[in-house]
């Protein structure tokens, strides 16, 4: 059985929740992704900051991504995986929450990120297209 450490990307860089969103934003340019963990000072995960949630919870509101924190963002307790958990359970948790991406977790530590294009790629190639479909529905 599969693990998710086995085709998880590693090594996931964070925002910091103090760091604004116009940091947070030039990071995510910077590293080309959609999507950043974010870490507090205790380097625990608080959530889960996308570009979406920049546009519409900030800039649409009249917010200012200059001022505005990336911690002002993280809302609830973020939908994560462990390290050791299996695909099946990662394409579960992925279904029942409605999410494309989780963080990974070995303890207490951020380890990486786990993506549907991640499970994809080492997905049968013919059932690529069930795979998305089931997270979607």
């Amino acid at each position: 059985m599969t693990k998710v450490r086995e085709i998880m990307t590693g090594s996931a860089e964070c925002v910091r929740e103090n760091e604004t969103l116009e940091q947070a934003a030039r990071k995510m340019k910077e590293l080309d992704v959609g999507s950043l963990p974010i870490c507090g000072e205790d380097n625990r995960l608080k959530g889960m900051l996308t570009d979406r949630d920049i546009v519409v919870k900030c800039l649409a509101e009249g917010g200012d991504p200059r001022t505005a924190t990336a911690g002002e963002l993280a809302q609830g307790k973020p939908v994560t995986i462990g390290a050791d958990d299996s695909i099946e359970e990662a394409i579960r948790t992925m279904q029942e929450h409605q999410v494309r991406r989780l963080p990974v977790i070995d303890g207490h530590d951020l380890v990486g990120i786990l993506s549907l294009a991640d499970i994809a790629r080492n997905y049968p190639e013919d059932r690529v297209g069930e795979l998305v479909e089931f997270i979607s529905s």
